[in-house]
């Protein structure tokens, strides 16, 4: 599928260190949401395979890091309840009863290990060859001091989510399993927000372009997520993301 970068890139003013970019592919294939942790000796693996689905350029890919590895020793410096609390509402949706890492949730449909990118990328194909794959278009892009969010019609009801990401971190690991081991870490979660509801119509919303590019929000994934009945994450029906330049 082709893929096609940086549809606009403009400078948006002081408020801003770096150009932001729409860095989207053309329909996306699906979404993955690996749950890790800086203090499981098995995430490692699952942190490279991240990068490596990042750098292919047709899947919307971010990370969470989750808090209930702390206690080893090791507190992860980007971790946070909320992710957790992420995840454990995605265990919810998806009928079990525990959580685990590296954990890999693709399109909020399904889980696996997050190490194999091979089989991640197989999921993806066999979700979308289901029509369960991202449907609704999706797209966002800066236009001054404006971030504006296109939403196309389709079926259902879902939520307008934004996961702001650090692009790039290397981490050195002092403490806990990965003592010693200088790990580097993408798309990085520092914070969700639902901006809008969608329900099936055309859908248009505008936010200040400085939300993104800012400090450790070098940029962000834009969801369109529907909820169990209790309010949980469930399928994603679309998807797109916008990052900064590398500085």
């Amino acid at each position: 599928m082709p893929v096609v970068r940086f549809v606009s890139c403009l400078v948006l003013g002081v408020t801003v260190t770096a150009p932001i970019c729409a860095e989207e592919a053309v329909k996306p294939k699906g979404v993955v949401e690996l749950f890790t942790s800086q203090g499981c000796s098995s995430c490692p693996p699952a942190d490279a395979a991240l990068e490596k689905l990042i750098r292919q350029g047709d899947v919307v890919a971010i990370a969470y890091h989750v808090d209930y590895w702390n206690y080893l020793g090791w507190k992860d410096t980007m971790s946070s309840k909320e992710n957790t609390d992420r995840q454990y509402a995605y265990a919810r949706t998806l009928g079990r009863a525990n959580v685990y890492t590296p954990q890999a949730i693709v399109n909020g449909r399904a889980h696996m290990k997050g190490t194999d990118l091979q089989a991640i990328n197989a999921k993806l194909d066999g979700l979308k060859s289901k029509g369960e794959g991202l449907t609704v278009g999706v797209e966002a892009a800066v236009r001054g001091d404006e971030l504006e969010i296109n939403i196309g019609p389709g079926t259902g009801k879902a939520n307008v989510v934004i996961a702001y990401f650090d692009k790039e971190q290397v981490i050195k690991v002092e403490k806990g399993e990965n003592t010693g081991r200088e790990i580097t870490y993408w798309h990085t979660v520092t914070d969700v927000q639902t901006v809008g509801m969608w329900e099936g119509m055309p859908l248009r919303i505008v936010l200040p372009a400085n939300v993104i590019g800012t400090e450790r929000r070098d940029g962000c994934a834009i969801l369109l997520q529907s909820a169990s009945a209790k309010g949980d994450p469930a399928a994603i029906y679309g998807a797109t993301m916008l990052s900064a330049a590398s500085r």
